[in-house]
């Protein structure tokens, strides 16, 4: 499996896990411990998978200057 196979997979597999996390969270029916543990393990999930869309966003841009001399433009909301 390529690199970039396995890192997509990572984010998928932890952007899953953080949804579950975020659904268990909302359920409102956890004892104060689980709770925590579930919110630690949640800032962990999107962090990781912040870190991972960075990573993924400067492949981009090294691409795009690579194939064609084209500026990079932040990403955001259309207007």
């Amino acid at each position: 499996m390529a690199a970039s196979e396995q890192n997509a997979g990572n984010f998928e597999t932890s952007l899953d896990e953080l949804e579950k996390v975020v659904k268990e969270l909302e359920s409102g029916d956890l004892p104060l411990d689980r709770s925590l543990d579930l919110f630690s393990r949640g800032m962990q999930l999107s962090e990781t998978c912040r870190k991972q869309l960075e990573e993924a966003e400067m492949r981009v841009e090294q691409l795009i200057r690579k194939e064609g001399g084209y500026q990079p433009e932040p990403f955001g909301p259309e207007k």
